[in-house]
């Protein structure tokens, strides 16, 4: 009820997927400034100094609507997000909501890209491709991927906490292994170059002129469009698809199930909850969303080899659901924007700040202790692009944030952004009062 958002008069209104009128605004107002980022509307006036701000206009003249990211350069960034977003969701379902540690995330991610990559890919001489369209490709790198779960969610029955985890670490050296493999190679082309992945355009079967090209700029219903922007919009509907799914993952009895498990598992069963069962059904709906993250994560990125799906990429989704929240999805979502986009808004800002590090005043003092260009400044980041005597470029600064952002998180805020969030909407849910 309006100004009443916890008090609820049947089951049917507390169980929907967007029980508050609250909700219900931010999520349309959030669905159509998503679908307005990739054009160029006039939102502000005037010039911004820092170039992140022009990403980033406040409301001004123009639609009154919030044009966040929309320039050519962070669509592809906004993308990667996005895909980003329905791998995390996987995870967060297995590990968030079933609590069981899974740190072979990316090696789903890596067999959904070359399931991908067999059934949509042209073949040659080095690699398998049967040239299948789309709508058949996708879905199919994450019915393969949920195989693949399948066949690793009984170990899952056996093993708990850290044992689960050193299990699935194992996954990604395999899955690396097997790529170097002259089987591999069938799949996943040359382990330095890779091998290219299907491109994101729906055809009917096998003909040359897709019906609907995203790959290559045109015109959607009377609008001319970029391919970046093509792409933007169809992975961001694929994202708001899985985004519907996972909410109502946890309002079913599969939900409840899982959630049980996690808290505790031996009294669960006890309940009737069918422990096997349910495990197997996470494994594989996390392994679904997984692989089709990967696929249209390779057809995104056009050419990577296997040994991109490392380890380092099952930590970084890791690092999502801590710094996000586990076990919520608007944590999820926002945690998987957040780690994606804070390497770019570092470079950026570090950018800006070596391009003021010659003038005067406070941020040219500022950029002389925090920076360190190739002259030998003594600042603990540099801005060089080889660096081989500095102690941090912008990339090892983005891993020590990585791995501060979780400590800070674990030790003050369990439940990360999310948690944040509902502190500050409990705030004003009871101001002016304190109690």
């Amino acid at each position: 009820m309006f100004r009443r958002p916890n008090l609820y008069t049947s089951y049917q209104a507390e169980t929907q997927v967007l029980p508050t009128f609250t909700k219900k605004v931010i999520a349309i107002f959030a669905i159509v400034a998503l679908f307005l980022m990739p054009f160029d509307v006039p939102i502000i006036s005037g010039p911004t100094e820092l170039p992140i701000l022009r990403s980033i206009p406040l409301i001004g003249d123009g639609l009154p609507f919030f044009r966040f990211l929309g320039d050519a350069a962070w669509l592809r960034y906004m993308s990667d997000a996005m895909i980003v977003v329905v791998a995390a969701l996987g995870l967060n379902i297995l590990t968030g909501m079933a609590g069981q540690v899974s740190l072979g995330h990316a090696f789903f991610l890596g067999v959904g890209a070359y399931t991908g990559a067999f059934l949509g890919g042209h073949a040659t001489d080095s690699v398998y491709g049967h040239g299948l369209p789309m709508w058949i490709w996708l879905p199919g790198a994450g019915v393969g991927a949920a195989l693949v779960g399948i066949i690793v969610s009984p170990v899952a029955v056996r093993l708990r906490g850290l044992y689960l985890a050193i299990v699935t670490l194992g996954l990604v050296f395999l899955g690396i292994h097997m790529g170097n493999t002259d089987w591999g190679r069938k799949f996943a082309g040359d382990p330095s170059l890779g091998r290219s992945f299907p491109e994101m355009d729906l055809r009917v079967w096998k003909e040359e002129t897709p019906l609907v090209s995203i790959s290559e700029k045109g015109s959607w219903f009377g609008v001319e469009m970029s391919s970046n922007q093509k792409e933007f919009l169809f992975v961001a509907a694929v994202m708001l698809v899985f985004i519907f799914f996972a909410v109502n993952i946890k309002r079913t009895r599969t939900g409840r199930a899982l959630q049980a498990i996690r808290d505790r598992d031996i009294a669960a069963e006890v309940m009737g909850v069918a422990e096997f069962k349910y495990k197997l059904v996470a494994f594989a709906t996390s392994s679904f969303f997984a692989g089709v993250a990967g696929a249209l994560y390779a057809s995104h990125i056009g050419k990577m080899p296997a040994a991109q799906f490392n380890l380092i990429l099952s930590i970084e989704f890791i690092a999502i659901l801590l710094i996000g929240g586990a076990g919520t999805v608007a944590g999820t979502i926002m945690g998987s924007f957040f780690v994606i986009l804070l390497p770019e808004l570092v470079k950026d800002f570090s950018d800006w700040l070596s391009e003021r590090a010659e003038g005067e005043g406070i941020v040219a003092s500022v950029s002389e202790v925090i920076l360190s260009g190739n002259q030998g400044d003594f600042g603990p980041i540099s801005t060089a692009t080889q660096t081989p005597n500095y102690p941090l470029n912008v990339f090892d600064l983005n891993l020590v944030l990585y791995g501060v952002l979780i400590i800070v998180f674990l030790i003050f805020e369990p439940l990360g952004l999310y948690g944040i969030w509902i502190k500050v909407r409990n705030y004003w849910k009871r101001w002016p009062f304190s109690y």
